[in-house]
């Protein structure tokens, strides 16, 4: 095997560069946690890992090489060796990594040069490229000052957020809105996924070199992702800014988010077979969720309101109906929750505004 092969170990380059991985661990590997702009195209299958794994316990590393070598050759060998110069030939900058950059990548590095093309591989392969982004998430964390933009539910901060340079969008990097009714009709990342795209989201920012990370108000999990113990502290000790959005514009922007947006996203999952439930059953899914915290008067009200703007919708091909109990959800359920949130930040509080005095503000500011 040829060991001079190129290694890379500028890992912020590989961030701002966008640049293209191709992850050769087993798919189970991947599917925990990998890197934005990686590929799954592995060495050996789950099978194939578990069986080497296995020979290496009980016989030592030569005999699991020799496995390996077993099981992935041949015709195994040349589909896969096809898999990586496909894929290079679409994505010619394209790097390679395996678990601590060891065998796994050495080898599929050799026979990818064997036919022809020389690839990089990551040195210290994930575990090294990880342990990077997680020492930039509390490094960046400390050194950037946020700002926070907070404002009543539907109040758009996501879509002003989107108008802002400096803004990072935590959501976005989630998959998910935020609200108990936030998810999507695709999961989320994992957590690994979610805190690396974080990784990478700041690091790019920081390249910016703006003086202010401008991020939306958020709980500390946003879904089923959970923001990093420091960076969320952080988050509550920073100036906020309040959006003021009048209500009358907060339900049509949570009725085109949820409604509008929302049933088309799960009617094209639905026919794509990438999801098993109606936008109908996760609504109602969702209403179960925070029962407790509606009361159950507030709950059947809710519900009941929801099942009726359903129906009409079904028999008549029309959603407005569903504003109602958005109304109802926004003033009842959400603003009273808003209203007791806020006043413990009210210190904080720097600035309020409409979207176009919040953008004009911090023009000047970051």
């Amino acid at each position: 095997m040829n060991h001079t092969l190129p290694l890379i170990n500028d890992f912020r380059s590989l961030v701002l560069q966008k640049q293209p991985l191709i992850d050769v661990r087993a798919p189970i590997e991947f599917a925990k946690g990998a890197f934005p702009n990686s590929i799954n195209l592995p060495l050996m299958s789950d099978e194939e890992r578990h069986l080497v794994g296995k020979r290496y316990k009980e016989a030592g590393n030569e005999k699991a090489v020799e496995l390996g070598h077993q099981l992935v050759g041949g015709e195994t060998k040349a589909q896969r060796v096809q898999a990586w110069l496909t894929h290079i030939q679409q994505e010619p900058r394209s790097y390679l990594y395996c678990f601590r950059g060891g065998q796994r990548s050495q080898i599929s590095q050799q026979w990818i040069a064997d036919a022809g093309i020389t690839i990089s591989r990551l040195e210290g392969g994930y575990k090294a490229f990880r342990t990077y982004l997680i020492e930039q998430l509390d490094t960046l964390t400390q050194n950037k000052q946020m700002k926070i933009i907070g404002g009543h539910t539907g109040s758009g901060k996501t879509l002003l957020l989107k108008k802002i340079q400096a803004s990072v969008d935590l959501e976005g990097i989630a998959h998910h809105r935020g609200s108990s009714f936030g998810r999507f009709a695709s999961p989320q990342p994992t957590q690994i996924d979610f805190e690396n795209s974080l990784a990478y989201a700041l690091i790019t920012h920081d390249e910016t070199q703006y003086r202010h990370l401008i991020l939306e108000d958020e709980s500390r999990n946003i879904g089923q992702c959970y923001l990093p113990h420091a960076f969320f502290a952080q988050m509550g000790t920073s100036p906020v800014i309040l959006l003021d959005t009048p209500i009358e514009a907060r339900i049509e922007i949570t009725y085109d988010e949820y409604i509008i947006q929302s049933q088309a996203e799960y009617a094209t999952a639905l026919q794509a077979g990438t999801t098993t439930h109606p936008w109908i059953d996760t609504m109602q899914h969702n209403f179960k969720r925070i029962q407790k915290r509606l009361g159950n008067e507030g709950y059947t009200k809710l519900t009941t309101l929801l099942d009726e703007a359903w129906q009409h919708q079904q028999s008549t091909n029309d959603p407005t109906r569903h504003k109602v109990w958005i109304r109802e959800l926004l003033e009842k359920y959400y603003d009273p929750m808003y209203t007791y949130q806020i006043e413990q930040k009210r210190e904080r509080v720097i600035f309020s505004g409409n979207e176009t005095e919040i953008l004009d503000y911090l023009e000047k500011t970051c």
